[in-house]
């Protein structure tokens, strides 16, 4: 469902991260004062099997797809279960938490709200935000560190799918970029939803969400990456850039990914 505004549960990110697409309610959060008792964040629990760990880029694509398919699932609707914790959510920061599990550990993050994702074999569950204070122990007590995989050859992205670029100059493990990917597909939706453009979210949504996750060539980085204009490049090229809090990782203002929407 969409609104005049856009999505109910994306709506705010639209506002805040574009506000030069003129939407009613365009606002900066600004986090200087916040109660570190209500910090939410969405968690991201990767399946990484010790003896079978997952390719990487299918990883990424998995956890990219999921989060915007808890975020635009029907239950998190304005009347269904999962709206007043998403809407929460996405009026601060989008903060992701990305985890590893594995064996029991992995079955366990099945019995919490969200939706798991599967590409090519390795499989992403991203759960309801919440309260960081009120992380399930099942979910707290998984491995933040030691989420990297090697990065392997990946083919061209395939014609008519979004494409998530990582920053060729940042390095970044396996967590920290799921939870990049993952930011970029919901400005993406966002953005969809809040200029007008619901058919293609629609069709992207009956897709299950599905994208590439590729580390761009660095002459191609330069060419794609929003300069002084991102509205001009998003409305000519369908790019946006994902510029991270410097929580971890990297520098703050970094900015990790771009994501294209694939030409008409």
């Amino acid at each position: 469902m969409t609104t005049a505004h856009g999505h109910p549960v994306l709506a705010p990110l639209a506002a805040r991260y574009a506000d030069w697409l003129a939407l009613p309610g365009s606002a900066t959060v600004d986090t200087s004062d916040e109660d570190p008792d209500q910090v939410r964040a969405m968690p991201v629990v990767l399946r990484i099997e010790k003896a079978d760990p997952p390719d990487r880029t299918a990883l990424l694509e998995a956890a990219a797809a999921a989060a915007i398919a808890v975020c635009l699932d029907e239950r998190a609707e304005p009347d269904g279960p999962w709206h007043p914790d998403l809407r929460a959510w996405t009026e601060g920061r989008i903060r992701k938490v990305a985890r590893r599990a594995r064996g029991a550990h992995w079955l366990a993050a099945q019995e919490f709200p969200g939706r798991t994702v599967t590409v090519d074999g390795a499989a992403v569950r991203a759960l309801v935000p919440g309260l960081v204070t009120e992380t399930p122990k099942e979910i707290s007590r998984l491995q933040i560190s030691g989420s990297d995989l090697p990065i392997s050859p990946a083919a061209p992205p395939p014609p008519g799918r979004p494409v998530l670029w990582l920053n060729p100059n940042v390095p970044m493990t396996a967590g920290k970029a799921a939870a990049q990917v993952g930011h970029g597909t919901m400005l993406l939706a966002a953005l969809l939803a809040g200029s007008g453009r619901a058919d293609q979210l629609a069709a992207w949504a009956a897709t299950e969400f599905r994208c590439a996750v590729r580390i761009a060539g660095k002459t191609a980085w330069s060419m794609l990456c929003p300069g002084e204009d991102p509205a001009l490049t998003w409305r000519r090229r369908g790019v946006i850039a994902v510029r991270d809090a410097g929580f971890t990782e990297v520098a703050p203002g970094t900015v990790t990914v771009l994501a294209q929407w694939p030409p008409d």
